[in-house]
């Protein structure tokens, strides 16, 4: 099956034309990103996309919050598409843009059959006593509040990858996934499944990012509506765009570049590095409880599939777990793993393949429901 894949992103747009088999490693067969994509009705880039690249049988769209109904991929029909407007406040950054790649798409392609691939679903699984808010029952049950999680099509991707590389079966590993990019979060994976991970909600919640705060004392923000005079929209701007890495070093918060000022000597970058790594080394702990151990401890996403000083810095702080990594292999890798000889765990670097995850979804949704 041919899949076009569509990843709608706050400015972007990615487009990959994949060739997906049961049993194979799915191929690309033509790809491209539309950098800046006014939306719905700018479809002249993607004409261009689709009269280049092969004739797909499907679509798949991956979307990144699903909310309370649906916890599974998806075939797109018209009340998808209401529902999916109707929970814009959930993920505004991301789920809109998704709304008018759907359209668009659909709009040019009308006969194919199209598929809305969530990041929630993989953590659907996650356990009530993981999932819940110790918030009143009432406003749990009234506005669906819950620990949604995120990135959850690259940490089901990832999880099966790094099980191939070790050459055990996914339902036999306790694996805890690291996907760390501008965005960043762990996910505890048991049995095949996930159990636990360190988003929310929201995506602001859980692990030190880029630019986002990550997991804070709530009574720290109230402090600051209270008494700090900061006004709503002005600490919603903070809290997405101006904290992490970012508010820590003074730089853009791309590691790299926090990587390059701590090693002139800015004390502000070396502290934001050991914050991140401090915050990942905890998390990393909570999710292997979670877990019920550590047998595999995968790295991915653009920091943590290439910036080897991270993983080194993290793998110090999860010695007593059993992890420890290979220097040269660590240096080197590239959907490997990177652990020393002897080590407890297996440490594994993997290539972020989202898109791989959905077009798997649109063949496993439209072959056991073809209509």
């Amino acid at each position: 099956m041919r899949v076009l894949v569509v990843n709608a992103g706050s400015s972007s747009l990615k487009l990959a034309v994949l060739n997906d088999h049961a049993g194979k490693r799915a191929e690309v067969l033509h790809a491209s990103t539309i950098e800046r994509w006014e939306g719905s009705d700018h479809l002249e880039p993607l004409r261009t996309f689709l009269d280049e690249a092969p004739t797909a049988d499907a679509v798949g769209h991956r979307v990144v919050h699903g909310g309370p109904r649906h916890r599974a991929s998806v075939q797109v029909d018209d009340d998808v598409v209401a529902y999916l407007e109707s929970i814009a406040d959930l993920a505004p950054l991301h789920n809109p843009r998704s709304v008018a790649a759907i359209r668009a798409v659909g709009e040019l392609l009308p006969d194919l059959p199209a598929v809305a691939a969530f990041d929630t679903s993989f953590h659907a699984t996650i356990p009530d006593e993981a999932a819940t808010y110790a918030l009143p029952r009432e406003w749990n049950h009234r506005y669906r509040l819950r620990r949604y999680g995120f990135h959850g099509l690259s940490h089901a991707y990832a999880a099966r990858r790094a099980a191939e590389v070790v050459g055990r079966r996914l339902e036999d590993v306790r694996m805890v996934s690291c996907h760390l990019g501008a965005g960043a979060s762990l996910c505890a994976v048991a049995h095949g499944r996930s159990v636990d991970t360190t988003m929310g909600f929201t995506p602001l919640a859980g692990l030190v990012m880029q630019t986002r705060v990550g997991s804070v004392d709530p009574g720290l923000l109230l402090w600051l509506l209270e008494q700090g005079h900061a006004d709503l929209a002005t600490l919603s701007q903070v809290l997405e765009h101006e904290s992490g890495l970012r508010g820590l070093s003074n730089t853009s918060g791309d590691l790299r570049d926090v990587l390059a000022a701590r090693d002139t000597g800015d004390r502000d970058a070396a502290l934001a590095f050991d914050v991140f790594v401090h915050r990942l080394a905890r998390e990393v702990g909570a999710m292997t409880a979670s877990a019920g151990g550590l047998d595999v401890l995968v790295f991915t996403g653009g920091m943590g599939e290439n910036a080897p000083e991270l993983r080194a810095a993290a793998a110090e702080r999860l010695f007593h777990l059993g992890v420890e990594l290979d220097a040269v292999a660590n240096r080197a890798a590239t959907d490997a793993d990177v652990s020393a000889d002897g080590a407890d765990v297996h440490t594994v670097v993997v290539t972020a393949r989202e898109d791989v995850e959905v077009a798997r979804e649109v063949r496993r949704v439209l072959e056991s429901d073809p209509g």
